[in-house]
């Protein structure tokens, strides 16, 4: 069975003394239910969040380099990211395929630097709403994993984690159906199978990334193939993002 997981991406907001404070307050609400939780602070922040951190919250960050050193200013690598007590990136979210024009060859390079550096990651993909009024938001799916993910091999690809994201029901003021992202998850499961196996596509958790919400997310969780959340807006409040978690129970 895949992991349950709900995903904090905070992007670039709360300042340090915030994201100690939204830590903390994770850590010592009672979440009975077995539930991986992470968060994805800005990079500079990973060092002073796992300082405070009790081990039940997971701490990665949000983009990290495909090369291990080098010229390339603003940039971090995996193995500075770990030395902090970073354990896992997201690769591929809609915010850096669109606005830092990051291509499907550049991720591939990202997923290839994770996969050798025993570095966790989540894989982004999805639509924008051109694609989806077009009808070819599989094919379009398909390609992203296709170009960047399934070069892998099985027992590359079994611990690593996909996230949905229907960038046209994201700020847009249009919502995506439990129905609608139920529909896309299982879609990727069955690319999976097909690239892989079943017990290769079974153990890999599918993250939905779609303006998930405490009002919603009980109905997406409950979907077959939504094994979890990555969060944004929620993510930024405590008790926001505790009662996602719950919404497991």
């Amino acid at each position: 069975m895949p992991r349950k997981i709900v995903a904090g991406n905070w992007k670039m907001n709360l300042n340090l003394i915030e994201g100690i404070e939204l830590v903390q307050k994770i850590n010592t609400t009672d979440t009975d239910v077995n539930v991986s939780i992470m968060v994805f602070p800005p990079s500079l922040f990973v060092n002073g969040i796992k300082e405070v951190n009790s081990e039940k919250v997971q701490v990665g960050v949000q983009n990290f380099h495909s090369e291990e050193k080098g010229a390339f200013t603003g940039e971090v690598s995996i193995s500075q990211v770990k030395s902090v007590g970073g354990t896992i990136g997201l690769i591929g979210h809609s915010e850096r395929r669109e606005l830092f024009n990051e291509s499907n060859e550049t991720l591939k390079l990202k997923v290839d630097a994770a996969i050798q550096n025993d570095f966790g990651f989540i894989f982004c993909c999805g639509e924008s709403l051109g694609i989806r009024e077009a009808g070819t938001e599989i094919e379009f799916v398909k390609n992203q994993l296709e170009k960047s993910l399934f070069h892998l091999e099985a027992d590359q690809i079994k611990d690593g984690i996909i996230a949905y994201e229907p960038i046209w029901a994201i700020g847009t003021g249009r919502t995506a159906s439990s129905e609608q992202a139920e529909d896309m998850h299982r879609e990727i499961r069955k690319m999976l199978v097909d690239e892989y196996d079943t017990e290769t596509a079974g153990s890999i958790s599918i993250l939905y990334g779609g303006s998930c919400k405490p009002g919603n997310a009980k109905e997406l969780f409950a979907c077959p193939n939504v094994d979890g959340g990555l969060i944004g807006g929620a993510a930024l409040d405590a008790t926001s993002f505790c009662a996602i978690i719950d919404s497991f129970k």
